[in-house]
């Protein structure tokens, strides 16, 4: 098999041969149809998060060993399957929840393996999608996507999968009696305003000071899209959003999109952070109590929370995100441009040469 691995933090990704895995036990192949190139590889490829004032937070620290294979949005189908996989059949075609853990703890018993503290995610922990096959653990982590085009499936794993547990984070009535407000318009950002419309929120006002995403926000369903970098940009952001902001989406995380969106809460706000820029915000202890906000994070979602999402994607036929398709070869271009904030929408890696879906 081929693949195209981090041998060197920060380093331009080196092609690898070696022997196709043979899959035992619970294990199943997959030949894998598209491979998505997400934010978070960015951080895995450089081995660290920046955590604000010169912090940083080492993956080799937490365990990440080179060489390593990237990618974690994984689609494709399988190929061959170890004498004890249950539950898929070779010749179909499915969607790989990447975010394992240990499999034994009280959390990854109660289904929620994306919070193991002994996580083995694929592409992070373990090889991932950057390849033209992959071995993965256990068939119960494949879910079946039927004739979904593999580019469009694979972002489901993460951006999908990340954003629609944000989403429901968010209270039931709120969510249906107010705006969202959602930072950034990249590849997240267009998927959570795409679900937002189709489970029925009240409206999406975007904050992106990218002029050339505007477009692709507004086509996805955003009610509106506001520039940060205008003078009165928050005043228009609660006129937006009816006057109060009650909920939102940060899907960048940096120490000036958490502390604007602090800011604008309305008293018993809800901020829902799902990005990962890096930085670091200060909070009074007294006015978050009386303001009775809810700052929270989340990281990606559980399997449960997955076969939800394929299931609505596949019940309200939601529209796919711009993806623009790469062949394998250049994932370490794709890794670039995605870092250079070239991309609109979301980068696939996929055996096919170059497309726009």
């Amino acid at each position: 098999m081929i693949s195209y691995d981090v041998t060197g933090f920060g380093e331009p990704l080196v092609r690898s041969e070696r022997p196709t895995p043979v899959p035992t036990g619970d294990q199943v192949l997959v030949r894998i149809e598209a491979a998505g190139v997400c934010h978070s590889d960015l951080h895995i490829w450089h081995g660290e998060y920046d955590l604000g004032n010169g912090k940083k937070l080492s993956m080799a620290d937490r365990g990440m060993k080179l060489p390593l294979t990237l990618g974690h949005e994984i689609a494709g189908e399988v190929v061959a399957m170890g004498p004890d996989a249950k539950g898929v059949e070779i010749g179909k075609r499915y969607v790989v929840f990447p975010w394992h853990g240990c499999g034994e703890c009280k959390v990854c018993k109660r289904g929620d393996e994306n919070l193991c503290l002994a996580g083995k995610s694929m592409g992070v922990y373990q090889n991932g999608g950057y390849a033209d096959h992959v071995l993965v653990n256990h068939a119960y982590y494949l879910v079946d996507i039927g004739d979904m085009p593999a580019e469009r499936a694979a972002p489901y794993a993460c951006s999908g999968l990340t954003t629609y547990s944000a989403i429901k984070k968010i209270s039931p009535q709120v969510f249906k009696d107010e705006k969202v407000v959602l930072f950034g318009a990249g590849g997240l950002g267009l998927m959570a305003i795409l679900l937002m419309k189709a489970m029925g929120g009240a409206g999406v006002v975007v904050v992106e000071p990218d002029a050339s995403k505007h477009a692709a926000a507004l086509n996805a369903g955003a009610d509106v899209v506001i520039d940060p970098k205008s003078a009165d940009f928050i005043a228009q952001v609660k006129e937006a959003a009816g006057g109060a902001v009650w909920a939102i989406i940060d899907c960048v995380g940096s120490s000036q999109t958490v502390q604007q969106g602090i800011d604008m809460l309305t008293k018993g706000g809800h901020l829902v952070q799902i990005g990962l820029f890096g930085g670091h915000v200060d909070l009074p202890t007294p006015t978050h109590a009386i303001r009775a906000i809810t700052y929270q994070g989340t990281y990606v979602g559980n399997l449960g929370d997955l076969r939800e999402l394929i299931a609505l994607v596949r019940d309200k036929k939601l529209s796919p995100v711009p993806t623009t398709c790469m062949h394998f070869s250049k994932a370490f271009s794709a890794l670039v441009a995605l870092e250079q904030g070239k991309a609109v929408g979301r980068l696939m890696l996929t055996p096919n040469e170059e497309a726009v879906a």
